[in-house]
């Protein structure tokens, strides 16, 4: 039976198993399941207490949800994995620990030891499981460009009103501006209406015309293409407008926010003069993308590459290893793509644990939608002119409350040309968030290239949890 969230888990204590799978999201649940169909003993690790991560978000028991598969898209695929999950749990072949979350991967007498917190605050647990092989599915999270008035209640993160609804059934408010950049803004606006909530306008900073030199990727992906139609056509049923290339600049507010400043963009994401205009609503969702969550594999040295859309993702081979001997990966981790990548990805890394042959279907599978997915990261890139919307005192910076004119300072007139050096200039990313929240935005001001974040702790962990290591693993 799978160990509660409360009670701690030591090293050894359910034996060395053949797998760890960090995260129970798309990729981390299709590796878990197929790795234990595979015969390998698996444990699966998940910071969230029911599986499917943030894209299969679905509401508590106790909401009476009566139809949770109307929030989502694809959601027969992870029903399937789900009821998989259930009936390797019962027959022993994985353990599955909801409520932990892993802060640290060591290597272990040959295996690793993965140390996490188990719980929730103030009765968490330290807990440990001994593997191996780790599979790390850590997911991702939004990417935010800020501007003023970002900081006014109601403005939420596109993300974050899609888990509002998918995990709460609320809406950020009755009449919501969806804005930024990428895919996820079609899906957002789409739900909020279907969901009765007044959409003036979707604010797309990129312009489609983006994609007309990936053509040959869009046409290998045809339910892709249909998926993208069907998006315009509820946004065509509910009149919502759609503006590309052009950007929130600026929220405004007392108690919440009351209206946005809408301007259209330059090539290069600037705002251009004479263009804004102010819409109406009472409240905001509003991000440009997704950010790989690489602390766990940096933090064992991983490598990292550039991805097209202007984060860092990690450097895997076609079976998803790392370049750390005995750790895989799976997902967004190895740069953004959907929850249909990442789950070809999870099973992809569980033959490659396994020893077993993928299939060329599945290899050509993902190749297909890693392509796609590269096409859809390029077309929405930022451009560098963002900051241009920016005034300096403009909160960069939420958790410790650093402006926009305090960074500039740092890096025009203190010689700051990264943001480690701006961080200890400015407190900017020292908050607690560390810097999640406004790390790509610091980082530009700073004028620094994407960098991977390298930490020994990837969450917050209480220091007797610390004290309590034995002395070879502190």
């Amino acid at each position: 039976m799978p160990t509660s969230p409360s009670e701690p888990t030591a090293p050894g204590a359910t034996g060395l198993v053949d797998l760890a799978v960090v995260g129970a999201g798309p990729a981390g649940l299709a590796a878990a399941v197929s790795a234990a169909r595979l015969g390998l003993r698996v444990t699966l690790l998940d910071a969230g207490d029911r599986p499917g991560g943030q894209f299969y978000r679905h509401p508590a028991p106790g909401l009476g949800a009566a139809r949770p598969e109307a929030l989502h898209h694809g959601w027969a695929a992870f029903a399937t994995r789900e009821a998989a999950l259930r009936a390797h749990e019962s027959a022993g072949r994985i353990t599955y620990l909801p409520g932990h979350h892993v802060w640290s991967v060591l290597p272990h007498e040959g295996a690793w030891i993965l140390h996490a917190v188990a719980g929730h605050a103030p009765e968490e647990e330290a807990a440990a499981v001994t593997a191996r092989a780790v599979l790390i599915a850590t997911g991702a999270y939004e990417r935010q460009l800020p501007f003023p008035g970002w900081t006014l209640p109601a403005v939420v993160g596109a993300g974050g009103a899609q888990a509002m609804l998918k995990g709460g059934l609320v809406l950020p408010g009755k009449r919501v501006v969806v804005a930024g950049s990428g895919p996820l803004l079609l899906a957002v606006a789409g739900s909020l209406a279907a969901a009765g909530a007044t959409v003036p306008a979707v604010v797309e900073a990129a312009a489609y015309t983006a994609y007309a030199g990936q053509v040959p990727a869009l046409l290998r992906n045809p339910g892709k293409l249909v998926e993208a139609a069907g998006y315009g056509g509820a946004l065509a049923r509910h009149r919502v407008r759609l503006l590309t290339r052009h950007a929130v600049t600026e929220a405004h507010g007392t108690d919440r926010v009351e209206a946005v400043t809408v301007a259209r963009l330059d090539r290069d994401w600037r705002p251009l003069p004479g263009t804004a205009r102010r819409i109406p609503c009472d409240a905001l969702a509003v991000g440009h993308g997704l950010v790989p969550q690489l602390e766990l594999a940096t933090g064992l040295g991983c490598a990292t590459r550039p991805s097209p859309d202007g984060t860092v993702a990690l450097v895997l081979d076609a079976e998803q290893r790392t370049s750390v001997p005995g750790i895989w990966s799976a997902g967004e981790t190895g740069g953004i793509g959907g929850a249909q990548l990442a789950m070809t990805e999870g099973e992809l890394a569980a033959h490659s644990v396994a020893g077993a042959p993928a299939g060329a279907r599945l290899v050509r599978r993902r190749a297909r939608l890693r392509a796609f997915a590269d096409a859809m990261a390029a077309a929405h890139r930022p451009g560098e002119g963002w900051t241009g919307w920016l005034r300096d005192d403009a909160v960069v910076c939420r958790c410790e409350e650093v402006p926009a004119g305090r960074i500039r300072e740092a890096a025009d007139e203190l010689g700051a040309r990264d943001a480690r050096t701006v961080k200890l200039l400015t407190r900017a990313g020292m908050g607690w968030c560390q810097g999640r929240m406004c790390g790509p935005a610091v980082a530009a001001l700073a004028g620094e290239e994407p960098a991977p974040d390298r930490r020994p702790l990837s969450c917050p962990v209480p220091l007797r949890h610390l004290a309590e290591l034995p002395p070879a693993t502190h």
